[in-house]
């Protein structure tokens, strides 16, 4: 590794395993200390934990559901405690698409995709650049998208909704924070071998049908994402920002062959 994150302190929220895990792991490769966030899998925070500690820098554990206010100010409370300062924000934990038609869609299943997905982004959002403002600027945040904020799926409507207000609201945020010299940028993965796709990973037959849309013919490791994501949370990306960076192998660019 290169230390491209050297001294600098992230929070990661959903980083129990998936992305967020495989991105904390980098970031602390990277040399930076390390929030690791979760709702329910204590053990798999854990091993986050350990593996950050395992490549030299400090790491804490923090628990709470980012669609309730207060315990995203808990949550933040916590970590400045800990570590005076944070750095780096990425939203990633969230939730997947329901697979219902919009008929058939419950409120409660709606209200659980918005409140996660754009509420949760949004209180962690907030929390984070009161916070930068009050040390005088900079700072990244990345949030973990989707190709699915522009492309649609039947019975993926309150995933897809979510996501797209996402992408809106990372842009409206990057103008807002460029004169604190803050970076807001979103990674929109693909399918990518993670509990989201669980079944593709415990079935070889179904990964093989289900990548035969995309391009390059395979998912992607969590570890592809993180490695975008040490990017943009790097000096390298000072000048990036309000973009969309996909990661699909191709495959937005697949929908429309055939028709």
């Amino acid at each position: 590794m290169t230390g491209r994150l050297d001294g600098k302190t992230a929070l990661i929220t959903g980083s129990d395993s998936g992305i967020g895990q495989a991105t904390a792991i980098e970031f602390g490769r990277e040399g930076a200390n390390v929030v690791v966030h979760y709702l329910h899998d204590h053990a798999g925070a854990n091993h986050t934990r350990d593996m950050v500690r395992q490549a030299g820098p400090r790491a804490m554990v923090v628990q709470g559901d980012i669609s309730v206010e207060h315990q995203v100010e808990a949550m933040f409370d916590e970590a400045l405690a800990e570590f005076g300062t944070l750095d780096i924000l990425m939203n990633d934990a969230g939730v997947d698409a329901s697979g219902v038609p919009v008929v058939d869609l419950d409120t409660e299943t709606w209200d659980r995709a918005i409140r996660t997905n754009v509420y949760g982004t949004f209180f962690c959002s907030r929390r984070f650049v009161r916070h930068r403002r009050d040390q005088g600027g900079r700072g990244k945040i990345i949030n973990i998208t989707s190709i699915h904020q522009e492309v649609a799926r039947a019975g993926g409507a309150d995933y897809d909704a979510s996501k797209g207000a996402m992408l809106e609201f990372a842009k409206s945020l990057a103008l807002e924070v460029a004169p604190m010299h803050m970076n807001v940028n979103n990674i929109g993965p693909g399918m990518v071998l993670t509990p989201f796709n669980q079944k593709a990973i415990d079935d070889p037959q179904y990964l093989e049908e289900q990548v035969q849309s995309i391009p390059w013919k395979r998912a992607a490791q969590p570890r592809e994402i993180a490695r975008l994501a040490v990017f943009l949370a790097s000096d390298d990306a000072e000048y990036v920002t309000g973009s969309t960076y996909f990661m699909d192998g191709g495959l937005m660019q697949n929908q429309g062959q055939g028709a």
